[in-house]
């Protein structure tokens, strides 16, 4: 009792034994700083900013109701098996209208014919810009493969190796100087193009056309899930090891794979023909462009429902897509959005720290 007595006292006495108390300090007017006030305005001011930012973008993203823009396009092939449009790096769209085959910059809507193909039973049916978009791979019905300098409009070389109609080739994203290639006649051929004996290897696997191809880099499965024709393919942007399939009209079904594991992850019977998938590199969302459909419900794209049209290619910003139909016109959507989310938020902690340096 006497200890706690003595740590009442000191605690609570001052130094000659009068009772004391502990006080607030609210400041005055005249000790206030205006540096002190302009920092908190500008706190103030971060606040409702961060606010503003984060109700803006809980909002529901919005799809476009119609295309931005539109091309005519007249002989565009109209046949699933084939893919005539590319969207490269350079912002140049290419795309095959019969036997020419046509260069579309993005940026002032010039057009140059880079090719035209003699003869009325030969054209192009796949094409393929290279990752530094200086080269695009043209495969054709009467089984040629040719590199054609873009900016020259000049025949590089042609890589030998198939017998019928190319459909599709992929470039390979860690060698720029390996071509893959697939054909009617079944085969995959891996095709290096600075060599004079092109053909590297060669695969002989499948039970009928092979009209999709999507370069990656490990793993080896095989995956028998899909019940018909598989064209369209996409590796997702989100997860490397995750890959999107779309199946024929036969099959319907849209299939999304771990790659690394052999096992289907999603499944989605769409009931109509996939001819395309494109990832949103933006959002976790993928697009899809459907043809032929038994119950009527084709020729759409979804996310968002958009008739007549088939193949797409996706803008180097991922923003935009471009869409080749039966129409015979080329229709570009601005369905990928940004999210704006992380760049809004980090932008204004960026200014709150800012700000709250000058005070330390």
């Amino acid at each position: 009792d006497e200890y706690r007595k003595k740590i009442e006292e000191k605690l609570t006495l001052d130094s000659e034994g009068r009772p004391f108390r502990m006080l607030i300090f609210r400041g005055t007017q005249k000790s206030s700083r205006k540096s002190n006030r302009l920092i908190d305005e500008l706190r103030k001011e971060d606040a409702e900013a961060l606010r503003n930012s984060i109700t803006k973008t809980s909002r529901p993203r919005r799809l476009p109701k119609r295309e931005a823009r539109i091309l005519d396009a007249p002989y565009l092939m109209e046949d699933y098996y084939s893919k005539v449009i590319d969207w490269g790096r350079n912002n140049v769209l290419a795309v095959a209208l019969g036997p020419a085959l046509f260069l579309w910059k993005w940026e002032n809507g010039k057009v140059k014919k880079l090719l035209q193909v003699p003869g009325e039973d030969d054209y192009p049916t796949s094409v393929s810009w290279s990752h530094d978009a200086k080269t695009l791979a043209v495969g054709y019905m009467d089984s040629k493969l040719q590199l054609w300098d873009a900016e020259t409009s000049k025949l590089v070389r042609n890589l030998e190796g198939h017998h019928r109609r190319v459909a599709t080739s992929s470039w390979n994203h860690w060698n720029g100087h390996i071509l893959t290639s697939g054909c009617k006649d079944k085969s995959i051929i891996n095709h290096h193009v600075r060599v004079s004996n092109n053909v590297t290897s060669r695969i002989k696997a499948h039970s009928g056309e092979v009209c999709g191809l999507k370069c990656s880099s490990k793993s080896l499965h095989r995956f028998t899930d899909h019940c018909g024709g598989v064209k369209a393919l996409a590796w997702s942007p989100h997860q490397v090891n995750v890959l999107a399939t779309g199946g024929g009209k036969e099959d319907g079904c849209i299939k999304i794979w771990n790659v690394q594991k052999g096992t289907c992850i999603h499944s989605v019977d769409a009931k109509a023909q996939i001819c395309g998938l494109e990832w949103n590199r933006h959002h976790k969302e993928i697009l899809s462009g459907h043809g032929f459909s038994a119950s009527g419900d084709g020729n759409k794209l979804c996310l968002k429902k958009i008739p007549q049209h088939d193949q797409s290619g996706r803008s180097p910003d991922g923003l935009t897509v471009a869409t080749a139909g039966a129409d015979e016109t080329i229709r570009f959507w601005e369905a990928f959005g940004p999210s704006g989310d992380e760049d809004s938020v980090s932008h204004l902690a960026g200014l709150v720290s800012l700000k709250t340096s000058l005070i330390r």
